[in-house]
């Protein structure tokens, strides 16, 4: 399984179909490397709550996400409160979780470091 840095520097790619929905092992070994992301929807999305100390940094995180989003054509449902975003991946698509969560989930960890 790829480390943090290596997942947040791959690229999306366009996924269509069950086919490219991930396993659940697959899964486990994607959110070990995710911290607090967590399994939700009966294995069908990830999700993890980002806090912050004021409304201006949190909307900067919205923002950078908005970004990542468009330039991986892959994009998150958001959830935003004055000092924290609730962020939910899942790829419609495929009917459940594809790499590309994983990937934009870890660009959103990096975000943070």
């Amino acid at each position: 399984m790829p480390q943090l840095t290596e997942l947040a520097s791959r690229h999306c790619v366009p996924l269509r179909g069950p086919d490219h929905r991930l396993p659940y092992e697959e899964v486990q070994g994607f959110l070990n490397v995710l911290p607090g992301w967590m399994l939700v929807e009966n294995g069908q999305a990830i999700r993890k709550s980002f806090k912050f100390d004021d409304y201006y940094r949190t909307m900067a995180f919205v923002n950078a996400l908005a970004f990542i989003a468009h330039r991986q054509d892959h994009h998150p449902d958001l959830s935003v409160h004055y000092n924290r975003v609730e962020v939910r991946y899942s790829t419609h698509d495929v009917g459940g979780l594809s790499a590309n969560d994983f990937i934009c989930a870890a660009k959103a960890e990096q975000l943070q470091l």
